[in-house]
């Protein structure tokens, strides 16, 4: 079916011009974009393939179609969260948008490209968004040249033209997208992401921008900045940290300064033994701060928390705690969403015990994804091993594995890391 797309030498020739090493970098940008267009026909077919198996088989309407959009996401091998994104971009080329189907088929458009004509027509009805895929992708010569802010550009003005009702509808919705969220960056720092409409987010930035221009005290503008819109959002002066829980995990031996192992801090990801150290000392001498210890166990081999367990049906606050730290993010493989069900994987009405072990974090999302029928979901731990297999309704299993918490691969005493360190520096000089 799909024979021709993969009619490529893959071996690379040491000795190639680089002419020819040209032409194959360029036959392959082709072969990705030839590739997306028969994902997203099999997507498309997939997707109408279940449709009417599931009609076939008397499921509810509203029921139909559930968790597909995570098996399509674990195929890519992507998050699930992306599956809806998917399908929805699969669905709109094979059947709304022939010619931009057919400009990425032949190499005219990237995957991306294509993404955002689809993004921009999303908000139109299926004859204008025909009318916008005519105008913009009809004649391939057309693109060509263009990058992806023109093409984005050139969707978005068609669709305004077509319907601006739609197009102001869709910005007036796009508030309830709104949000924040952090990343990890550098050198114990964060990166912090407002998404919010245009008009308050211009202000925000004016607001700090104005805040920069007349503070001359020395600090570079950027921390201005950055200090501004703490003591603002916190109320505190900026060298005062804002009494919020922060779950820092670290070993013992890095704690005393037997290693320099880094530690973690939950909804951030790892920082180095210095850091760990300093952000106890600050909690431990501030006498503002309220600073609680709690001593979990690791596995030796592994490094993962050990098991514990309750007789009760609903995780209780401690263990959900548990499964947290041990997880940090959403269980399901390639998704890195953040932690808001804690649930049984072999459900609590066949006999799943209320356990750390028969306990996976998930995401909203997946956890309801993994109740449709045909999804199984099951835990073993092996040599301290947490592991969690999951099995969709065509039979693909994927697995994931929780994370080791942090600490030496093996224990050292302070007298052994103390010889290592002069054993290292003899071998230096």
């Amino acid at each position: 079916m799909f024979e021709h797309v993969f009619d490529i030498d893959w071996e690379v020739d040491v000795t190639a011009s680089e002419a020819q090493l040209r032409d194959m970098v360029a036959r392959c940008e082709h072969l990705k974009a030839a590739a997306a267009a028969a994902q997203a026909r099999a997507t498309a077919l997939w997707a109408q393939k279940r449709r009417a198996a599931e009609e076939a088989a008397g499921t509810p309407s509203r029921k139909r179609g559930r968790g597909l959009a995570s098996e399509i996401a674990l195929a890519r091998l992507d998050a699930p969260v992306t599956g809806n994104t998917h399908l929805g971009m699969a669905n709109a080329l094979v059947y709304e948008m022939p010619h931009t189907l057919a400009a990425l088929e032949s190499g005219v458009l990237t995957e991306y490209r294509a993404s955002l004509i689809v993004k921009q027509s999303a908000c139109l009805t299926v004859e204008d968004r025909r009318a916008l895929d005519a105008e913009l992708c009809a004649n391939p010569d057309s693109l060509t040249g263009l990058g992806n802010a023109r093409i984005e550009a050139a969707a978005a003005a068609i669709a305004a033209r077509l319907d601006a009702a739609a197009v102001v509808e869709r910005k007036n919705k796009a508030a309830q997208s709104a949000g924040a969220w952090t990343r990890c960056a550098a050198n114990g720092m964060v990166y912090l992401t407002f998404l919010m409409p245009l008009r308050q987010g211009v202000g925000v930035y004016a607001a700090l921008k104005r805040e920069a221009d007349t503070t001359g005290d020395g600090r570079p503008r950027g921390q201005v900045m950055t200090d501004t819109l703490y003591e603002r959002v916190t109320a505190r002066p900026a060298e005062q940290p804002s009494p919020v829980a922060v779950n820092l995990v670290l070993a013992d031996t890095t704690l005393f300064g037997e290693d320099d192992s880094p530690g973690w801090v939950q909804g951030y990801g790892p920082v180095p033994a210095v850091v760990a150290r300093t952000l106890v000392s600050d909690a431990v001498t501030d006498e503002t701060a309220k600073a609680t210890l709690r001593r979990l166990y690791r596995h030796p081999d592994s490094g993962q928390l050990v098991a514990m367990e309750s007789k009760a049906r609903i995780f209780p606050k401690g263990l959900r705690a548990f499964i947290g730290l041990r997880d940090q993010t959403c269980r399901t493989p390639y998704c890195n969403a953040p932690i808001r069900h804690y649930d049984h994987t072999t459900p609590a009405r066949e006999g799943g015990a209320t356990s750390a072990g028969n306990g996976a974090g998930s995401c909203e999302a997946c956890n309801y994804a993994k109740e449709a029928p045909g999804w199984t979901v099951r835990t073993d731990d092996h040599h301290g091993r947490h592991t969690a297999t999951y099995t969709t309704p065509t039979g693909a299993t994927y697995r994931s594995t929780a994370p080791p918490l942090p600490g030496p691969t093996r224990r050292h005493s302070a007298i052994e890391a103390r010889l290592s360190v002069l054993l290292a520096q003899h071998r230096a000089a």
